[in-house]
């Protein structure tokens, strides 16, 4: 006898259900009808992402870190927690690295414990530098090993084989979305990513910082877009566990953006460039051909009508 012997609902794990993404994941979960226990430790995690939800009778929140085992009884579980952001996952590096790795250990064990699927949010940056564009799912990446952006671009590979060696090993079900640029509310005004970065500069009116020539090209997903790309690939059968490219393959480089921010938000800001830091990625763009065979998905949102959304939400928050 299982769990869901006994209950209809899908009790529905999101750890760093706090932060960015696993909020509007959460919010995506309730809506469907899931009972959803958010974990998170709160280190980049904000209690105002997910304040209003507090009050829903099946939204639960519990603060706890990863690194840590942890024991519940759920039917599946989204794995998000780790800093994404460069200035944030930098900070603490070898935590860093002990959430990526400690945390999947920790999170699949328990998905073996309770023979369920398990999500793994994985990233582009398991692809560094790369040498392939657009970055196809079996390309094995340009990454140095020891650079300062390690902690996580290693951290993120070696979920990824730890992911990969439970399946082998014990025939877990498994689904490893690696995600590219996501944009959207909910955003840190504060978490140096590069959209946020030249919302907050621009409707300020403050220098538009751009690293290099502003020449490197990212592709930029808006967060619904990513959302319904993780609950299609959830509901997808055991066959099928990736790993997939989740983003969206439309290329802008930083100075385009940089433009576009400007002209939609009216600002005065003046562009800056400084020197490229280092182990800075070139080019991101995803083939998503996986995707769109496997999951029926394709981004929907273009970059003007996300841009909007995400100013308003920052002009709210800055105000």
């Amino acid at each position: 006898m299982s769990l869901k012997d006994f209950h209809i609902q899908k009790r529905t794990l999101v750890t760093g259900g706090a932060g960015f993404i696993g909020s509007h994941l959460c919010r995506r979960l309730l809506a469907e009808g899931h009972d959803v226990i958010c974990v998170d430790n709160f280190y980049t995690g904000n209690k105002s992402n997910i304040v209003d939800l507090l009050d829903n009778p099946f939204f639960e929140l519990i603060r706890h870190d990863v690194t840590f085992p942890f024991y519940i009884e759920v039917d599946e579980i989204y794995n998000l927690a780790c800093p994404a952001s460069p200035i944030h996952y930098q900070f603490d590096p070898v935590q860093t690295t002990k959430t990526s790795v400690h945390g999947a250990i920790n999170m699949l064990g328990l998905a073996k414990r309770l023979k369920i699927k398990i999500f793994q949010a994985s990233t582009s940056e398991v692809y560094g530098d790369p040498k392939v564009h657009p970055q196809t799912e079996d390309y094995w990446g340009n990454v140095n090993p020891i650079g300062i952006r390690s902690c996580y671009d290693e951290g993120k590979r070696c979920a990824e084989t730890l992911f990969f060696d439970y399946r082998r090993q014990h025939n877990l079900p498994i689904k490893v979305g690696r995600i590219f640029n996501t944009y959207g509310p909910n955003m840190h005004p504060h978490d140096g990513r590069v959209v946020s970065n030249f919302i907050v500069q621009a409707l300020q009116n403050k220098p538009i910082t751009i690293y290099g020539a502003g020449n490197q090209t990212r592709s930029f997903c808006y967060i619904d877009d990513l959302v319904e790309a993780f609950v299609r690939f959830m509901r997808t059968g055991d066959t099928v566990t990736g790993p997939l490219n989740l983003g969206n393959p439309c290329e802008f480089s930083i100075l385009e953006l940089a433009q576009q921010v400007i002209a939609l938000t009216n600002s005065s800001s003046e562009l800056i460039f400084e020197s490229l830091p280092s182990d800075d990625p070139t080019q991101r763009k995803p083939d998503i051909s996986l995707a769109q065979q496997a999951l029926g998905w394709e981004p929907k949102v273009q970059l003007k009508e996300g841009l909007i959304k995400t100013i308003e939400y920052f002009h709210k928050l800055l105000d």
